[in-house]
């Protein structure tokens, strides 16, 4: 079959623009996790996606286009091709919906130096210096009680409310000598209030903490939250609680629980003398979140786009990747297995085998931000392996499994790229020093399915704000779009396990040495 190649990709500055200012919007409006699926749902539910839980039976046809959520801070979304048949592949996209911040601790209610402070817990590998002297807002998930029952809220306090304050220089002059080594626990408490100006607990709230637990009623209705012992009240700063319940327009006697981020209220912005570059927290991981889907949104904007195809197309965006991803709702839990699996059976009714064809058949991308050149330290890369701002996704690669990419399925993205006419760049670490990882190895040994590790080039990874290409975005977003469209032609024309043995050229074969050894 011959194959024509697109000319190198083409756009307009405006078109690069329109996309990155778009991704914007999505990261600006996710704080958390929780706040990112929820956008995501959003987008996707506009687009004709129908959602589902997974605790209802499911009813899927060709066609069709669905999406679930875990634990609100994981998300899956996947069409399924008209041409669908038992067994048939999954083209996936994966990507995580967590950055490294700073999480309020259960008990947070901590004061020193006349200040009422906030007791926090460190998220994943951040570069915590870049948190001092930042304006921090909140944002997260709360729990609220409303008569007898308990709703599940999502809170983003949009101003500055608390602050990492640096110690001046004439405290520590040391500092350029030994270098700034803050003690995580004792020098990352942000400040929220000072002791005299701090709101105080409603007088009927301190009562109610202080006095004796109330017997329970046997009316059925609900005592106060602030009644019980070990309350949210007796244990976060009323200050704090005030600004959560304002934003929920409830009592803050009546939160129960809450999980909460320290977030930079400072949105992303377009910058760089030519506003060639992105400068925004949470890109790692939010920009492959962002292009993934709106690539799989855009593959089947019409009925006419799923009429042809023999696979399902997905994307799942998981939670926990900064820390391991062993969780429910982790890439290395049953997310991505559970869903293949309900898909695959249902579809084959039953048939001998579909799951275990459909996992053998399926190709995934793991879509996670990759290392760009730095230009004050570029010894930290290998010389031949040094992608570059506005270059294109880059295929990363290790020997030792820190990276799922082989010949094949680096093969098989490239040419996507190239049928596309879409770049593509390569990263290798340098022998001297370690290599991170991702979701891609994780789930290539849960599912034993082909898969190839990929990211858009960035600056200041795990910084409170990163920085990445206007280009990338968009380039990223054509390749992903072009591996949904065309990925199903160019799979079906390799099939390296089916094939008789290779016939092995350039190999001397020598009759067995009669020497004893």
């Amino acid at each position: 079959m011959e194959v024509t190649t697109a000319a190198p990709a083409a756009f307009s500055k405006d078109e690069a623009k329109a996309k990155a200012v778009d991704m914007l919007d999505f990261i600006n409006a996710s704080w958390t996790p929780y706040h990112a699926v929820a956008e995501a749902s959003t987008r996707l539910m506009k687009a004709g996606f129908q959602h589902i839980a997974e605790k209802d039976a499911w009813k899927l046809n060709p066609g069709g286009k669905y999406f679930f959520t875990r634990n609100m801070s994981t998300i899956v979304a996947f069409t399924i091709g008209q041409q669908y048949q038992p067994g048939g592949p999954f083209y996936m996209i994966g990507a995580h919906t967590d950055s490294p911040c700073l999480k309020v601790k259960p008990v947070s209610k901590t004061s020193s130096g006349g200040c009422q402070t906030v007791n926090v817990e460190t998220y994943g590998g951040g570069l915590w210096y870049t948190w001092f002297d930042r304006d921090l807002g909140l944002a997260g998930r709360v729990l609220v009680r409303e008569g007898s029952k308990l709703q599940h809220k999502l809170v983003k306090v949009d101003k500055p409310v608390l602050r990492i304050p640096m110690l001046a220089i004439h405290l520590q002059r040391n500092l350029y000598q030994e270098g700034f080594k803050p003690n995580l626990q004792d020098h990352l408490k942000p400040v929220l209030a000072t002791i005299p100006k701090a709101p105080k607990p409603a007088a009927a709230a301190a009562a109610a903490s202080s006095a004796a637990p109330a017997a329970a009623p046997t009316n059925g209705s609900s005592t106060s939250a602030a009644a019980a012992p070990g309350n949210v009240v007796d244990n976060h700063h009323a200050a704090l609680l005030a600004l959560v319940a304002e934003q929920l327009g409830c009592a803050a006697e009546d939160i129960v629980d809450f999980e909460l981020n320290l977030c930079d209220v400072q949105p992303g912005v377009l910058g760089g003398a030519a506003e060639e570059f992105v400068f925004v927290g949470r890109l790692d991981n939010l920009a492959s979140c962002y292009t993934a889907m709106e690539a799989l949104i855009d593959s089947c904007k019409s009925p006419d786009d799923l009429a042809n195809e023999p696979a399902v197309r997905a994307v799942a965006m998981f939670d926990h990747e900064e820390v391991g991803s062993d969780s429910a709702q982790g890439a290395g839990g049953p997310v991505m297995r559970d869903t293949i699996t309900r898909v695959a059976r249902l579809l084959a009714q039953g048939e001998e085998g579909s799951i275990e064809r459909t996992l053998r058949q399926s190709f995934l991308i793991s879509a996670d931000m990759a290392h760009a050149l730095h230009p004050n330290y570029t010894d930290k890369h290998d010389a031949l392996h040094a992608p570059a701002f506005q270059g294109g996704l880059v295929l990363k690669h290790n020997s030792n499994q820190r990276y799922a990419t082989n010949a094949i399925s680096a093969a098989l993205f490239r040419e996507v790229g190239r049928r596309a006419g879409v770049p593509v760049q390569e990263f290798c670490v340098r022998n001297d020093m370690p290599c991170g990882s991702t979701i891609g190895p994780i789930l290539a040994h849960n599912l034993g399915c082909r898969t190839v590790d990929v990211g858009m080039p960035q600056l200041s990874m795990h910084s409170i704000r990163e920085m990445a290409g206007v280009d990338d975005v968009l380039l990223a977003y054509r390749h992903f779009l072009a591996f949904f469209r065309t990925f199903s032609e160019l799979d079906a024309s390799l099939d390296i396990d089916s094939l008789p043995p290779p016939d092995i050229k350039g190999t001397i074969r020598e009759p067995a040495c009669s020497h004893v050894h």
